[in-house]
Order: C-alpha cells, then structure tokens, then sequence
C-alpha cells in the first residue's frame, strides 16, 4: 500500500474526495464528527474531590483519623473535633494548591491560540487550528505553526524546523515531489510538513492527512503514558519518616496503655491516655508544613518564571546532582547572530564592521540583497541564517526594507540542498548584478576573480588558501560559515542555473547562536553546587562543543559524543565513560533515556530540560523533567514538573537554590516538631512509669499541637533563604531526612526541655495535682514557642535578629498572648482544665520555660558563630 510520500496530488485528491476548491462544508462536518477535533489527548484530569481524598493517604495522617475515631467514641468529643479540624485544614491546603498549579500551566497553554488558512468551498479562511480536519487544504508561510500532518502538493522554497519532533536545530528543505522509496525516516520525508513544526522560509500548500493523536507528535504522546515517573528524594524521604515514626508512636502507645493497665487503670481510661499519647506524638503540622513551604517555594518560584506542577518537584530540585540541558533556547539565545566577516584577507568581528569601508559596507549590503528575510520593530520572518544577516545591517544602521526599496531584486533562484546556493539579480546603481551566497567549497568552484582594496583581480591558490583556513578556523569554532561573491550581469533579465560561474568572490559572514549573557555564571554556579551541567543536543557536535567550551560545560578531560558514537558501546562501556561526558550531540529520543537511565543508576538525581515532543519521555523519565514555556510543545510541558517562562538555564539553577532552602527550613521544621513532641512524649512517659498523675490533660496536647506547633514551625518554614547553599554538595539521595546529627540534636534538645517542664510539674505538685498539669503544660507550651527561635537556622538569634523572619516574632507573640490568656482568665481555664495561678507562679513558668533556649543559644553562639 502507497503511503502518502508515495501518491501523486491526483491520488490525494481522489482519496480524500476533495477538489481544488478544497472541502465542502459537509465534508467538514462528516470528517470532524469521524476525526474529532485536532488536538491532543490529555490524560483525565482529577477532580477536586479525588485530590481533596488523595491528601488522606499517608500513614500518620491515617493513625490519627483512627485516634479521631477512638477518641469520639471514649466521650473526648474536643478532641476528636480538633484532630478531624486539623486533618481536613491540611487536606483543603493541599488540594487548593494541586488545583492552583494546574491553572497555572493552564494560563501559560492559552498564551497562544494559533490559527491556520485554509480553502474550503473555494474560498481561503481562517480558523482556528484546533477545526482543521482531515483533508483540508491549508497554506503555509514563514512563521506559520503547521497545525497537522500534511502532504506537500505546492511549494515554493519551503522550508521547516522539525526539532519539535527529531531535535534537529536545522530547518529542512521541503519539496512537492513524489518520493518513490518506501519506509523512510521522518527527516528524510521530504514532502510531508508535520504538525508542530515551524515554516521558518518560502510557502506552500498541503493537504491534511493526519490529525490530534494520529499525528507523529500524537504518537509519542501516546508512548509518552508508557513511561513511569520517579518518585522526588522527598517523597521517599517523608514515607519513610512517616513509616518509621508511625511504628514507634504505636509500640510506645501500647506500652503505656499497658503500663497503665498494670497501675489499676480501667482499659477505657487507658485507652483515651494512649490516644491522647499518640496525638502528642504525631506532628500533625508535618503535612501542612511541609505542604505551605512547598506552596511558598512555587510562588517564590513563579516570580523568577518558572511554573511547579507538582510541588514536591521544588525540593527534588534541590537535591539534584546532574541536570541534562538542551542548548538551542536555554543555554543560547535561540537566536542566530553573526560574529566575525572575513573580507579582504582581514577577519574582522560583528561589532567592529567599518561601514565608511567600501568593501565591508558593500558586504552587509549584499547580504540583504540576497536574502528573504524581515526583522523590524523586534519581529522576525524567516530562515535563521537570513534574519541574521538583516539584524546585523538593522545594528549596524543600515534598514534591509530601504536596501531592498533602493536596489530592486530583478530575479532569483532559491535556495536548494543539492546546488547549495542561493542567487538574487538586483539592480545596484543603475547596473545589473548577480549576487549569491552560500557553501564556500560550492563557491570556490566557481569563482574566477576576488574583490580586495586594489579593486577587482584574479583570485590565486594563496588567496584560496587563506580563505579556506580562514573558514576552517571558523567552522572549527563552531560558526556557521556563508560565503559571498557577485558578478556583472548586465545582459541578464533573468537567472539560470548555468549563470551561477565565473564569480567574484567578496567575503565570508561567520555566525552562531550564542550562549545567553547569564549562562557562563549560571554553569559555574551549577559546578561550584556540586552538579554536573549536561548538554544534550539535536545540533552538530562541532557546534555543540564550541558553545559548551565557551561556558564552560566542557572541560579539559571531558569527551563530546555523537548519537551513533552512543549507540556503539555498550550498557557496561557506558557506565564506564559517562562520567566523562559533557556533551551529546545528534541524540535519538530513545538516547535521552539511556543518557538519564544511566545517571540514576548510578545513583544520581537527574534533571532534564527539553522543549520537543521528542524530548517529552525522557522528561518524564528524569526525577525532574523541566520544559520551556516559550519553544516548548504542549506534550513536553505535560510530562514535566516544572516549566520555565523564560527557557532560561541560569532560572533552573536559581530553583536549586530555592529547592535547598526549602529542604533546609523543612528540616528544621521538623526539628522543631519531634524535639517539642519529644519532651511531651517522655514528660508522659516519666510519669507513666513512676505511676504520677498525668502531667497533660488531653485537651492541653491538642492546644499544644494547635499553637505551638503549627505557627512556628510553619514560621521557621517561611526563614529566608541564602545562596551559600550553592556552595554545598547535593544531598546523598540515602540519606533520611533524620540523620544521625539531627536526631542527636532533637533528642539533646527534647531531654533539655523535659527537664524543665519536670521541674515545674513537681513543684506544682506541692500544691496540688491540678497545678502540676498546670504548670508542666503551661511550660512546655512557652518552651516551645521560644524554641521556635532556635530551630531557624543554626546560627544564633544574636547573628540572624530577629527582623530577618518577623514570621517567627508573630509566631511567638500570638502562642504567649494566647497561653497567657488562658491561665489568667478563669472562663478560659476553665474550659482548657487549667488550675488558678498568682504572679509569682507566671514568673516561674516564664523562667523555666525561657531557660532552655538560654542555654541553646549560647551553645548556638560558641559552636558556629565565633568559628566563623
């Protein structure tokens, strides 16, 4: 069976039953009806009500609706209604956030609506490119977005970029005839335009074969589902915490169940202390914390554009250790700029061009005659190459529009890969002159004169010489080179391809996409963090390694690859070299796996940016997938985490700082969490023990969890972050959340805290059991707030102060007023069982409360501030 590269127009024609006059409208609404409408699939979105009930299904959060339950059905209806408040606090918190960064990416889709022309009853339209169906016939020009697969059956120098789908930077060149092998490649699919590619040069007409998913960039989409995401270093982190600490909390919990058991207590009094326990154990501000610094993170984030899907992706970012960058838009400017001439045997850089200079004037002069292209008012239509050669003489303050006005194009002959050149005949001052560019080893071939300062001569073997080396050196730096050379046609009217000989050679016109301004500093600061900065391209290895030499991603002792260099070693030779390869050039789709696969075996977490439906696998492949938000397709931003506004490498690396900090604040978080839970948990296991009265009603541990726990630690959250964690390696992806050093500091500091609120709890035993409660309560409660203090950072408050997170000082304020409020006013103490106390007992449990953080803090001081 014929494929479509293998039919005639006549053959399209009669298949599709259409005409020159396109389809009729009832052929338009028959094929939208078979085909549907021409878009790509997205996967079923999760309603709110599905996000809101995923937000239930961690371990602790389930032992506490279980808590919840008990503590409802044993006559604690407080405390059942506080824990079930604060369950669903957090369950809302997290679902609004899931939703808000779905309609951000949302907003950002709606950024372009494109629109397609094309013929229906015999008039041209436009609709939008979501309506075209299959069959349509549909006109293409510079800067058109195709909007389906399509045959060629008119074309006139067209030209597309494909990268979208084969990650090659190069538009390929297009033609309307028929193609008679069979099985070829996309790239070499010379007459077929497919969707998503961008017309860069000429136009042309097409009829619509494929549409939505059908369409090539459909069918990675499709193969893009089959692809399992990783799971970020915080998400195994939290599970395992939360596991971890879920089993401890229950073996304790049956501990003291039965050791209250064995002191004479009934099993339902028993029961309610165990729970009352575990509610004092769990830090049910965990998830909400965690959950609000994530949320901070991504809209702290979204200021320096870069959009988070999914918000535990800002932490991962933190604890990357390879990021895998395209170069074409993230590393360059995407945007073709020239950088040195060659004229009369001088090579001379872009911004050093003499326009009082005849022969370097008369140059830019010629390479806006021989070209297509239009850049005015910062718009630009056409190939790369050209709009290169019209940006200069626009810098240089020469107007291609006034040139093209001044010296009339007469005739052409367009580009075409097999002559390798392209020729215009313009009238230049009242004579007829040929001018063409294009490949030098075409142009030397049939250049018989050179132009230099003398005037016009013959062109030797040393003047050959030179301009090849010259070239050479060029190329070698990854330039693209085009030559220049002329020839007096004043008998001519129109253009042959027998008239393209006997030239004048003018010049060479060297150009590059170059890297952008900021990434050289942003490379640096990725290798100064610890991460190996990765290029993977579609572009020419020559190229690729000039622009990662440049900034700095290829080093000494570092290697440049080739897909087919790749393809030859094996899994075992792999794993052995990738360490020494910076750069990828010419790179399949299924290479960008391998490349990302290979990293994370080796225990590396692994970001990838990519703007491609190609590139959209590996995107989902790596730990975290970062798409462009300005060149990148929509199947691309769909299978990342995150998306840049700007396609911007230095914005990424700006997210890892932020991505650290986040995971700093919320260790400290935690911090705060398990050594304030820590004294309740042995204050109450002390007592237990030693069969003394309960140092906490089960109303005073839910007050605690409520105030003391969620405002400072989500305070603590909020602490500015530092660039200096640019200056640390990334984490070990092993290493738990509760290393050996943390968990020594939360036990030191929980075993310091207990032993005050102890001290208070016996002296107030003296008096009565009532006051004990009172003051053990009230002591772990100040505690607690002024331990949010030194859980900031771990430097002391004398060097952070206390304006650097004024969160922390309202944290602390509003938790004193409140306490304070319930052991003063007796309608509050009441309801919170606390006993009546003087003055002098406040004092107290100011004192004892405050004594701990002293004594941290001037251990804070000595240990880390004078050593710096």
């Amino acid at each position: 069976m014929k494929k479509f590269f293998n039919q005639s127009t006549k053959e399209l024609f009669d298949e599709f039953g259409i005409t020159e006059e396109g389809l009729s409208s009832a052929q338009v609404k028959e094929n939208m009806e078979k085909y549907g409408l021409n878009q790509l699939e997205e996967g079923e979105k999760e309603s709110a009500f599905s996000i809101f009930i995923s937000q239930f299904k961690d371990v602790l959060v389930i032992i506490l609706i279980i808590a919840g339950f008990i503590s409802m059905f044993t006559g604690n209806f407080e405390s059942s209604i506080v824990i079930f408040v604060v369950i669903t606090m957090n369950a809302i918190l997290g679902t609004v956030q899931h939703i808000r960064a779905e309609s951000s990416l949302e907003s950002l889709k709606n950024l372009s609506s494109p629109k397609t022309r094309v013929i229906r009853d015999g008039e041209k339209m436009e609709i939008s490119s979501k309506n075209v169906v299959v069959g349509d016939i549909i006109h293409l020009e510079a800067g058109d977005i195709v909007p389906a697969d399509a045959r060629i059956i008119e074309c006139f120098s067209l030209k597309a970029n494909e990268s979208s789908l084969t990650g090659e930077s190069e538009s390929i060149e297009k033609t309307d005839e028929i193609i008679d092998k069979t099985d070829l490649p996309l790239g070499d699919q010379k007459n077929m335009i497919f969707s998503g590619s961008l017309v860069t040069y000429g136009r042309g007409t097409a009829i619509v074969v494929k549409t939505g998913m059908n369409t090539e960039i459909g069918k990675i989409a499709t193969l893009m589902k089959e692809t399992k995401e990783n799971l970020t270093p915080l998400q195994i982190s939290l599970d395992n915490f939360g596991r971890n600490l879920s089993i401890s909390i229950l073996v304790l919990c049956a501990f003291v169940f039965g050791t209250n058991i064995f002191h004479g207590l009934t099993v339902v009094e028993s029961l309610l202390f165990a729970v009352a326990l575990a509610v004092a154990a769990i830090p049910e501000a965990l998830n909400p914390i965690v959950t609000i610094v994530l949320a901070i993170g991504t809209q702290k984030m979204s200021k320096e554009n870069a959009i988070i899907k999914k918000l535990k992706a800002v932490e991962g970012l933190g604890s990357v250790s390879i990021i895998c960058s395209d170069k074409t838009g993230t590393l360059t400017q995407n945007k073709m700029t020239v950088k040195k001439i060659y004229i009369d045997e001088k090579v001379i850089n872009s911004e050093d061009i003499d326009l009082n200079n005849n022969l370097q004037g008369s140059l830019i002069k010629f390479s806006c005659l021989c070209s297509d292209a239009i850049s005015s008012n910062g718009s630009e239509i056409g190939d790369p190459t050209e709009t290169a050669l019209t940006n200069l003489a626009n810098k240089l303050g020469m107007k291609e529009t006034e040139i093209r006005n001044n010296h009339k194009r007469l005739a052409e002959i367009p580009f075409d890969s097999d002559r390798k050149l392209m020729s215009v005949l313009c009238d230049v001052d009242n004579r007829n002159l040929m001018i063409t560019k294009g490949a030098l080893d075409v142009i030397l071939r049939r250049t018989k004169y050179i132009l230099t300062s003398e005037g016009i001569r013959k062109i030797n073997s040393s003047d050959i010489k030179n301009i090849e080396n010259t070239n050479f050196k060029m190329s070698n730096n990854g330039l693209r080179v085009l030559a220049f050379v002329v020839k007096e046609a004043n008998k001519l009217t129109q253009l042959n391809y027998e008239d393209e000989n006997d030239f004048i050679f003018v010049g060479l016109i060297s150009m590059i996409d170059p890297p952008r301004p900021e990434s050289k500093q942003a490379v640096a600061d990725c290798i100064k963090a610890g991460i190996k900065p990765i290029m993977i391209t579609g572009d020419h290895k020559i190229t690729a390694s000039a622009i990662a030499r440049e900034i700095g991603i290829l080093r000494d002792g570092d290697k440049a690859l080739e897909g087919i260099e790749l393809e030859k070693l094996s899994d075992e030779e792999f794993e052995k070299e990738i360490e020494h390869i910076s750069v990828y050039a010419r790179v399949s789709p299924s290479d960008k796996i391998r490349i990302v696969s290979m990293w994370q075996k080796k225990g590396n977490i692994c970001a990838m940016t990519g703007d491609g439906v190609n590139d959209a696998p590996a995107l989902k492949k790596a730990d975290i997938g970062i798409a462009m938000g300005i060149t990148g397709t929509e199947v691309s931003k769909d299978a990342a985490s995150m998306i840049l506004t700007d396609d911007n490498f230095s914005t990424i690396i700006k997210a890892v700082a932020t991505g650290r900090n986040i995971y700093a604040n919320i260790k400290n978080s935690i911090k705060f969490l398990l050594s304030g839970n820590l004294a309740g948990i042995i204050s109450v296991f002390y007592a237990s023990i030693l069969n003394l009265p309960m140092p906490f009603a089960p109303v005073h541990l839910l007050f605690i969890n409520l105030v003391t726990d969620s405002l400072p630690a989500i305070a603590i959250g909020m602490e500015p972050g530092s660039n200096k964690v640019l200056e640390e390696k990334p984490r070990d992806i092993n290493e738990p959340i509760l290393t050996k050093e943390l968990s020594t500091k939360i036990l030191l500091e929980g075993l310091l805290i207990t032993i005050f609120v102890l001290i208070g709890f016996y002296k107030g035993l003296e008096i009565s059991k009532e006051l004990g409660m009172t003051m053990a309560f009230s002591i772990l409660c100040l505690a607690r707030l002024f331990h949010g203090f030194n859980c900031r950072s771990n430097s002391s408050i004398i060097k952070l102060g206390l304006r650097s997170n004024i969160f922390s000082v309202f944290a602390f304020i509003i938790g004193t007023f409140l306490l304070t409020l319930i052991l003063l006013v007796p309608a509050f103490g009441k309801f919170f069982e606390t006993a009546p106390i003087n003055l002098e007992q406040l004092g107290m449990i100011y004192l004892l409360a405050f004594v701990p953080t002293l004594i941290i803090q001037i251990i804070k001081f000595i240990r880390y501030d004078l050593k710096k």
